[in-house]
């Protein structure tokens, strides 16, 4: 490391205070609060928090969020969940933190950069260190005597600056391509709303009105009346059935015999509302002997366990090797043109409450694939469905580069963090180089 680094304890920068303890009645409603998963997901506090908590005027006082104030979960099931940090980037108005988690507020002879703090705290080096130090009893803990030998090595201000922003930048991209891929998902979903839950262009059409948003020769394609089926009133001419219509339920597995060297596993723990945030890699002979069914482009993988964490996905390229648990439901489409259509079937907030509704089993509640596949489902007329695609099935396409565009980027940031961190890297030089990858 440059002689220009000086290395000193965390507490030559922070003061140190546990969080706020509530009976669960006062949750739920009150003040913004910091919760563990926040914590624990995120490097940096999100820009608005989601929960509440009942508490008094001292409370708030005393367990206040201000910029460049620290957390650190002090207690996990884990030694490698303890000690994960989040660092707020700004003040926020009557907000209080959880219990479970240590602040550190910085005292004002610190010159840290808070941006520079929360790349840091998440950095190998860091994370080594709180894994080094980490007791085990029946959880994880942290405490102040712990806090108090926890390091931090940092550079001028001027480099903490730069060393931030070349990370953020990172990090920023990748939020756009997130939030550009919410829009996208949205106009799908928007779509296959009004075309096949609420029927606006047929209801249009019987009121003697050009159906809105589509060109004459897709109107013509929706009838101007309904009939009556099991499921209610449904366009004239579409059919009732279920998932299974339109596709094939864990249509491919490897065999004993036949199979790749090497796989890429899909678990259901890094599989969350559409995005798969890592895949692990074993040989075939060491991965898990669940470990069997194949993927493929186009394909959607739907949870079976505790299905109300939305573990889904679909799958967006092809990807040699690639596998996933039998914790997933497996749907291949019959036709490709009916791909987009089926991630959003077995997808929707009303194919997920149906799943969490159905499954049983106590502390880990289960469906069987089958009953994936058994999701409800008004049929239109291949046409509609062929017109539907064509719209649809290249905004997922766009999600799908942007979800590996979002990879690459990751693996960028986390590739350059423990070099830019130890000084290892020139940050002109690799300032330049990060423009380029930003192109």
């Amino acid at each position: 490391m440059s002689s220009e680094w000086t290395t000193t304890s965390l507490l030559d920068h922070y003061e140190v205070r546990s969080g706020l303890s509530k009976p669960a009645k006062d949750f739920g409603s009150g003040y913004p609060f910091l919760t563990f998963k926040d914590v624990f997901y995120n490097y940096f506090t999100p820009e608005s928090l989601g929960d509440f908590v009942k508490s008094t005027q001292k409370e708030r006082e005393g367990c206040s969020i201000l910029r460049g104030d620290v957390f650190l979960t002090r207690t996990s099931e884990t030694m490698h969940e303890l000690g994960m940090s989040c660092v707020a980037l700004r003040d926020y108005k009557y907000a209080t933190f959880n219990g479970f988690c240590k602040r550190l507020r910085p005292k004002p002879e610190s010159d840290l950069l808070p941006e520079y703090v929360g790349y840091y705290l998440r950095s190998p080096k860091f994370r080594q260190a709180m894994l080094a130090m980490s007791t085990m009893s029946t959880r994880a803990s942290l405490n102040n005597e712990m806090i108090g030998r926890l390091e931090i090595s940092f550079p001028s201000r001027k480099s903490q600056i730069q060393i931030s922003e070349i990370l953020k930048s990172l990090d920023d991209r990748i939020t756009l391509l997130r939030e550009t891929n919410t829009t996208l998902e949205a106009i799908a979903q928007a779509l296959f709303k009004s075309w096949f839950v609420d029927f606006d262009p047929v209801h249009a059409k019987m009121q003697g009105r050009a159906p809105e948003g589509m060109d004459e020769a897709t109107a013509a394609l929706f009838p101007d009346s309904f009939e009556e089926s099991e499921l209610g009133p449904v366009p004239k001419g579409w059919s009732v059935g279920n998932l299974n219509a339109l596709a094939e339920l864990n249509p491919e597995s490897w065999s004993a015999k036949l199979h790749p060297e090497r796989v890429l596993y899909v678990d259901l723990a890094n599989t969350k509302a559409g995005q798969i945030d890592e895949y692990t890699e074993f040989s075939f002979e060491d991965a898990p002997s669940r470990a069997r069914r194949v993927l493929r482009c186009g394909d959607v993988i739907v949870g079976t366990v505790r299905p109300g964490n939305r573990s889904f996905a679909r799958i967006a390229s092809d990807v040699t090797g690639l596998t996933g648990s039998t914790g997933f439901a497996v749907l291949r489409s019959r036709e490709v043109v009916d791909q987009a259509l089926v991630y959003i079937v077995a997808t929707n907030d009303d194919a997920i409450d149906r799943l969490s509704h159905l499954a049983d089993g106590g502390a880990y509640p289960a469906v069987r694939p089958e009953v994936v596949g058994t999701t409800p489902l008004v049929i239109a007329p291949e046409e509609i469905r062929n017109s539907f695609g064509d719209i649809a099935n290249p905004l997922f396409a766009c999600i799908g580069a942007n979800q590996d565009r979002m990879k690459q980027l990751a693996s960028l940031r986390d590739t350059l963090l423990p070099r830019l961190i130890s000084g290892q890297l020139q940050l002109p030089e690799t300032s330049a180089q990060l423009m380029e990858a930003l192109q």
